[in-house]
């Protein structure tokens, strides 16, 4: 595992470039992703929409360097991706919470495993808690806590060490239409504040739209970029977005790449 760079945890970060040049992957004969270029600018929140198995989650994980294209490179602030990116957050679908940890404990993990300084780490997590609405959960444990506020702790914890990079894999799939709604206004808010790079995989497309600064259109497998959406209007974006003609517009447009790509049938 490479370190980008040597990491304080408290310290004020901001997000850093992400090059994805003609980068592609097969497993065997099957082709996941065809060659893909992507240029991520510093602090850039880039949403990934696409279909079931279009290479959302594949292309994820080789920015995370959790897996090895089949071609091209990834670079990282101008320095090829080698091997696990370590200053970075990542948030799934599943929360993958420690039933036997207390929230707090959970998110406090990281610093536990990279043997850095607690005290730091704990007041950064308590406010992470507060701003999140977790405040009286820090001590409760998973199985205490609802579907909502289990997210928020991941969430909490992907961002405690203050990551230049989160990457975030369908992280609200599992949550119900109004829980959704609430969290994503929470990470746009945190994002907001804080400017991490992010890739932000979801099959949502109101969710692509409202959260991003462009938007990736992947088509079916083999997964291809078939459109790039600049998503240029003010923050914070609304909390219903069906009601904004501007990003409705965005969303047909999408809608329409997916009915002629046979994803939906109208």
């Amino acid at each position: 595992m490479q370190a980008l760079q040597k990491i304080d945890p408290i310290s004020e970060l901001s997000g850093v470039r992400i090059e994805i040049e003609e980068v592609g992957k097969k497993f065997g004969a099957f082709e996941a992703l065809r060659p893909t270029t992507i240029d991520i600018k510093p602090g850039e929140f880039v949403s990934v929409v696409g279909p079931s198995g279009c290479g959302k989650s594949t292309l994820m994980l080789m920015v995370a360097g959790l897996m090895h294209p089949s071609s091209g490179k990834i670079r990282v602030e101008g320095k090829p991706l080698s091997g696990a990116l370590t200053d970075v957050g990542i948030a799934f679908q599943d929360h993958l919470l420690l039933e036997f940890r207390t929230a707090m404990d959970n998110v406090l993990l990281q610093g536990v495993i990279r043997g850095l300084p607690l005290e730091p780490i704990r007041k950064r997590a308590n406010e992470l808690f507060e701003r999140l609405g977790l405040t009286k959960a820090a001590n409760r444990y998973p199985s205490q806590l609802s579907g909502g506020m289990r997210q928020r702790v991941s969430l909490a914890r992907a961002l405690v060490l203050k990551p230049a990079v989160l990457l975030m894999d369908e992280p609200f799939g599992a949550l119900d239409a109004l829980t959704r709604v609430q969290v994503r206004h929470d990470l746009e808010q945190l994002w907001m504040t804080e400017r991490p790079t992010v890739l932000f995989i979801t099959h949502s497309v109101e969710e692509a739209v409202g959260l991003g600064d462009r938007v990736l259109v992947m088509a079916p497998s083999p997964g291809q970029v078939v459109d790039e959406i600049q998503i240029d209007l003010p923050r914070p974006r609304p909390v219903s977005l069906g009601e904004e003609p501007e990003l409705s517009a965005f969303s047909k447009r999408i809608y329409d790449h997916f009915a002629r790509l046979g994803v939906i049938h109208r």
